[in-house]
């Protein structure tokens, strides 16, 4: 509004309703001591653009909780504190975080995620009460069928990935994942506007856009983002049979009749080894990740309540840690959240740092680790029976279940056996 216009339209309102007018605007640019309950829209400014996410606030009886919301998932953020009109949160499992004044209906404020040699990725947040939509406020009705599976690439740096998404739609609304050799990117959710299409994801851990377009011949192109520091060119196809299996590394033992063992310390500092007592003629289940892993988490979750139903059968399970930190006693501490929140009973070690090349080096009998989740199943005598690279989580429907269900057989099968029996088995 001009000078002049303002000052005309202020000589015809009155006095009162003016000052009420003006301590609104004033109120709304003041940091209030706690946030407003209800639904947000929440996005992380990201290079190729905003990522969203669903964001609900909660007040219970200690306090304020946030939920993220991806598609159907809902992450439950306990660790919440308030402090001269600032929120800060700290995401479950994870040492990432949230910082934001708090305003009558937004925050502002970063999400700091702690990447290798320690170093923090900080990414501008905003969110604003009461806005439900993704990415289109008004959403159209023509759009184009992203619904089935494409059978996709992932191009970085020279680089190819194979990968399979899978997406669901009802409108405009996208639901699905991308699956990798590596792992999926979990819950996506987004819209599609006439042939353009956006999907993002945030829980905590990893965030991710997806910016795609059909082109004329009804392929996908576009770009993905992945934080502030990871970019590929997205390109993909409808294939009903789109697979990865055989597809990407696989970790092994160099020297089959060498076997597999390994010496690290735990969150105390206390040594422990593969043939200690604690494991000697269980069925040991081994996985390879790292508290700031997305896909690690799927997994820990659901070893959780399998470790509880299993291990009175003869299972053990040991996760071997490969965290952001080289300094024992800050990796050992993010562990111990991760113990905490992911309520997690088995034996966790201190491995080394996620470099995938250190974590080949820590780990010399293995031809190499090439992602996180690596999980390896050695039976009663202590031979690698099976040996999976990544992990498909909840997101990706029935290849989750699939998995859980050869896995499950897998472990039966082993602890029916007698240490003298050892066929060859597998996932």
């Amino acid at each position: 509004m001009r000078i002049a216009a303002w000052s005309s339209a202020r000589s015809t309102i009155s006095p009162l309703v003016l000052a009420g007018l003006l301590a609104t605007l004033a109120a709304c640019g003041r940091p209030v001591d706690e946030p407003q309950t209800g639904t947000y829209r929440a996005t992380l400014e990201l290079p190729g653009g905003v990522a969203p996410v669903g964001l609900e606030v909660s007040k219970v009886d200690t306090g304020f909780v946030l939920y993220l919301v991806n598609a159907a998932e809902r992450t439950r953020v306990d660790n919440v504190t308030l402090k001269e009109g600032e929120l800060a949160a700290t995401f479950p499992g994870y040492e990432n975080t949230l910082r934001a004044k708090m305003y009558r209906d937004r925050l502002e404020g970063t999400v700091t995620l702690i990447k290798a040699d320690s170093k923090e990725q900080v990414i501008p947040f905003q969110a604003t009460r009461g806005d439900s939509y993704r990415f289109y406020k008004e959403a159209l009705t023509d759009n184009a069928d992203l619904a089935g599976h494409w059978e996709m690439t992932l191009t970085s740096d020279g680089k190819t990935t194979a990968a399979v998404a899978i997406f669901e739609q009802q409108h405009d609304r996208v639901t699905g994942t991308v699956m990798t050799p590596t792992g999926d990117h979990r819950y996506l959710e987004g819209q599609v506007h006439g042939d353009e299409a956006q999907l993002s994801t945030f829980a905590g851990g990893l965030a991710y856009l997806y910016k795609l377009k059909v082109n004329k011949a009804g392929d996908l192109e576009g770009e993905m983002w992945q934080g502030l520091a990871s970019h590929s060119q997205v390109k993909a196809s409808r294939n009903d049979n789109a697979t990865l299996d055989g597809i990407g590394p696989s970790t092994q033992l160099k020297d089959q009749t060498s076997g597999f063992d390994f010496t690290f310390r735990d969150v105390d500092g206390k040594e422990v080894s593969l043939h200690d007592e604690k494991f000697r003629g269980k069925v040991v289940v081994v996985t390879l990740g790292g508290s700031w892993c997305p896909n690690c988490h799927d997994e820990a979750m659901f070893l959780v309540p399998f470790y509880k139903e299993y291990q009175p059968k003869g299972v053990e399970i040991v996760a071997l840690m490969f965290e952001r930190h080289g300094e024992f006693e800050r990796a050992a501490q993010a562990v111990r959240g991760y113990r905490k929140d992911l309520g997690i009973e088995f034996t966790t070690l201190i491995a080394g740092v996620s470099d995938t090349d250190e974590a080949s080096k820590a780990l010399p009998t293995l031809t190499g680790v090439y992602g996180y989740p690596t999980t390896l199943v050695v039976d009663r005598t202590g031979k690698v029976r099976d040996t999976h690279v990544g992990f498909s989580g909840p997101a990706t429907g029935k290849h989750y279940e699939d998995y859980v269900a050869e896995f499950t057989a897998l472990i039966e099968q082993l602890l029916a056996e007698t240490p003298a029996t050892t066929p060859a088995s597998g996932v």
